[in-house]
């Protein structure tokens, strides 16, 4: 569950301007700010299954725009290529050589 709130919380951070103020307003609540669906169905006078819906709703859109546009992907693959290359620095291992395949590698992220 931990993991699937993650996700949907990266996932709204990127896409969040694709979405409707609702269901912006309902996703935010949930994911951010920890409310039940019965705090949002009487925050915004609907039924629990009306959010209930609208947030699955909200889910399948968030993970078909991710399938699209991978910005997610492609963030996690850029946070690799960083901690690869602190590892390489810290442990005094970086060569141009190096560095110039984690560039490369991070130009082709883009």
């Amino acid at each position: 569950m931990l993991e699937k709130t993650t996700r949907m919380n990266y996932l709204f951070d990127f896409y969040q301007s694709l979405l409707t103020p609702k269901q912006r307003s309902y996703m935010s609540l949930y994911y951010l700010d920890d409310y039940s669906l019965g705090e949002i169905a009487a925050e915004y006078n609907v039924s629990r299954q009306a959010v209930y819906d609208n947030i699955k709703r909200t889910e399948a859109m968030l993970e078909e725009y991710e399938n699209k546009l991978l910005l997610l992907q492609k963030f996690q693959e850029r946070q690799v290529l960083f901690e690869k290359m602190k590892k390489m620095l810290e442990h005094d291992t970086l060569s141009i050589s190096a560095l110039r395949e984690a560039v490369e590698e991070l130009e082709k992220l883009d």
